[in-house]
């Protein structure tokens, strides 16, 4: 990208700035810049956070056709992974899934304990818009959160205007990750 602003710079120098600018305002309209991925938190702090200072327990929870079949349901589309890592101290595990908002995916992190949300954070978020999504004011909404017999969350998510696909794809997210809890903890207590 520098290389094409460099160039960029020699023509206006040629042929006037004005029409530099047109044409840098049409390249970018029809071209827009992709943001790169940002990391807002990484997945170790978030987990030691989760577990104040501790790593809790590396887990893999092996994705049967069960599961499968109720995570697509959630997704709406294919799910192709044949396990999920997740962290468990006690009763609380922690998840770290990824979804696509609208052309990327964005990496998410989410802290159950007693089968109810604790903490949604945005760990790295890779789209061009909607990152809004990232803020606490609008991931406080999954706090409590439980799911309810239809696996929806038994709470309102208010959405973000221009944000619409990240709102779905956290909310997505934390159903999962819900489901997932309540899979492996009720595995262990019937062993």
């Amino acid at each position: 990208m520098g290389t094409f602003f460099a160039a960029l710079t020699k023509v206006s120098q040629r042929l006037g700035s004005s029409l530099i600018s047109s044409l840098a305002i049409l390249l970018l309209a029809v071209c827009p810049l992709r943001l790169s991925a940002v990391e807002y938190q990484s997945t170790d702090a978030f987990i030691q956070q989760a577990f104040n200072g501790n790593k809790g327990t590396t887990k893999v929870f092996w994705v049967d056709d069960h599961a499968k079949q109720v995570i697509e349901s959630i997704l709406a589309h294919s799910f192709n992974k044949m396990r999920i890592r997740y962290w468990q101290q006690d009763n609380e595990t922690v998840w770290i899934l990824d979804e696509i908002g609208k052309e990327a995916p964005i990496t998410v992190g989410i802290h159950i304990k007693d089968e109810a949300i604790v903490r949604t954070k945005v760990l790295v978020y890779r789209e061009s818009r909607g990152d809004e999504v990232r803020h606490d004011f609008f991931t406080d909404q999954f706090k409590s959160a439980k799911l309810d017999d239809q696996t929806q969350l038994d709470q309102h998510i208010d959405g973000i205007t221009g944000a619409t696909l990240s709102v779905r794809a956290l909310t997505k997210l934390s159903r999962i990750a819900l489901w997932l809890h309540n899979h492996v903890t009720k595995a262990e207590m019937s062993q």
